[in-house]
């Protein structure tokens, strides 16, 4: 029966998975040599959509794996569930180191782009190479060395301790090359290009997909074998972006990165970006470990119902941070070019649109959330706990893009700071200690931890749309340059050549 399955199962990756592949290989670009800054200037509002609509369709594969990930190991046990969920904020630790210096690079690069500087482009993405080589490498070191201790630490216990440990070190492999695909990922956004990379990760997800039934119920690995199907599919990303980017040469930078001459004002630009937000996605780590504390002093059940509950709130919020992450370049060049008129239109388009979707986004997870629950065959108190999570948090739907959104555009105009304010805010300064006051010190039910996070979203909302507000007057206030030959006004770090 195994013999038939794996056979079926290559005959898929064959048609599909290698077909995709060479699709891509075969229809890449041998090179660029002129940047896409005229085609956006020309019509922001279809460039919005062109920027976004690809990452849209890249987060709706991952995010397809990831319910689906979760849908399998479920069917394990709900051991194995509670081991994956205890993972997810060691896992969102280095994704959030990872993305938060990758957009660093896209913000730095698109606005050389803007300010048409080639040879500060060129040695923005070496400089990105570079720096993804180091933090792969020491986030795997890391995450062998301490791995078993940070998961007793965030509360796992037992048999759902070893599991957890069991899938976490295999994960740690393949740390290196989830953050240069990363990397490369945001040299190409920073360029304006969101189809391709949508595309490659699209391949790793769906191998992954196909991998995941094989390796945990085929092979009979359970949880390991969740593990060892990511492994193999972020090997797969990073050896089509090396090949794409480096060797095929198909994208706007050119790497000479045998004559890479380190240069610290260009890490210092992406530092001073890509820093708050690797902190603000650390901040979100820490606070999804310590919701996991608080929950599991009610029960192990409510720390699953939890994790499932939040992929599900991502599926349904991940067109916003689609036009989130399209914004982030198209403010970056339209600032570098000083272009200050279609800056303030695309900022207002985006945010309006960001917000309608919110609205929608929140009636539709209101009215089918008990259904959504139960396509991961949750006990009952599991499918309670997840289905009072997400009633509370559909509410504000519609003020998330406000805050996220803020936090972003601010980050492409060159300011890192305002996103790890708003996340301190909401995270450390409200809902952690309002979850804690609720729970330890008022004895309240689980419900009350999801209003902590209600709380928090609302006052961050309205603080960082302020905030983006009394920047953007700066912006009004500032005269066009003549001819665009002066720099951008000093909002932002410079990059030199």
């Amino acid at each position: 029966m195994r013999s038939f399955r794996g056979l079926t199962a290559s005959k898929v990756f064959y048609k599909y998975v290698v077909g995709y592949l060479t699709f891509i290989l075969m229809k890449s670009n041998q090179g660029q040599n002129q940047s896409k800054l005229s085609e956006f200037l020309d019509n922001p509002r279809r460039a919005l959509w062109r920027l976004s609509l690809p990452v849209l369709g890249g987060m709706a594969i991952h995010t397809l794996y990831s319910i689906t990930d979760m849908m399998f190991v479920g069917w394990v046990g709900e051991n194995a569930i509670a081991a994956l969920a205890f993972n997810m904020p060691l896992l969102f630790f280095a994704f959030g180191m990872t993305m938060g210096l990758a957009s660093g690079v896209t913000a730095v690069l698109a606005r050389v782009i803007g300010a048409d500087d080639k040879t500060s482009a060129d040695n923005t993405a070496e400089h990105a190479v570079a720096m993804g080589l180091f933090l792969g490498t020491g986030l795997s070191l890391a995450g062998f060395i301490i791995g078993p201790q940070m998961l007793s630490l965030a509360g796992a216990e037992g048999e759902v301790h070893s599991l957890a440990w069991a899938y976490f070190r295999i994960v740690c492999a393949s740390l290196p090359f989830l953050v240069m695909a990363s990397f490369f990922r945001g040299i190409l956004t920073g360029e304006g290009d969101t189809m391709r990379p949508m595309k490659i990760m699209g391949v790793g997800t769906i191998l992954n997909i196909i991998l995941d039934p094989i390796m945990i119920f085929g092979l009979d690995l359970g949880v390991v074998g969740a593990a060892v199907a990511t492994f193999i599919s972020q090997l797969a990303v990073f050896v089509i972006f090396i090949y794409l980017v480096i060797f095929r040469k198909s994208t706007y930078v050119r790497f000479r990165l045998r004559n890479f001459s380190f240069n610290p004002s260009i890490f210092g630009a992406i530092l001073q970006i890509g820093v708050p937000a690797s902190l603000s996605f650390i901040l979100m780590s820490a606070g999804a470990a310590i919701f996991n504390k608080i929950l599991s002093t009610y029960s192990f059940q409510a720390v699953a119902a939890y994790q499932i509950a939040g992929r599900l709130e991502m599926l349904v919020l991940m067109p916003i941070i689609a036009i989130a992450t399209g914004c982030v370049t198209l403010v970056g060049m339209f600032f570098g070019a000083a272009e200050y008129d279609k800056l303030r239109e695309i900022v207002r388009l985006s945010i309006s649109r960001a917000v309608t979707i919110g609205l929608i986004a929140g009636v539709i997870i209101y009215v089918s959330a008990p259904l959504a629950m139960k396509v991961f065959r949750a006990s009952p108190e599991i499918l309670g706990y997840g289905v009072s999570y997400l009633r509370v948090v559909a509410f504000i739907f519609p003020l998330i893009p406000l805050g996220m959104m803020s936090g972003r555009i601010m980050q492409g105009m060159g300011r890192g700071l305002p996103m790890l304010v708003l996340t301190t805010l909401r995270v450390v300064g409200l809902s952690a200690p309002l979850a804690i006051y609720f729970s330890q010190y008022l004895h309240k039910p689980v419900v009350w931890v999801w209003y902590s996070m209600f709380i928090s979203a609302v006052v961050a909302s309205f603080v960082g749309i302020t905030w983006l507000i009394n920047m953007l007057r700066k912006v009004e206030d500032l005269p066009v340059p003549a001819g665009k030959q002066d720099e951008p006004p000093d909002l932002a770090p410079e990059v030199a050549g």
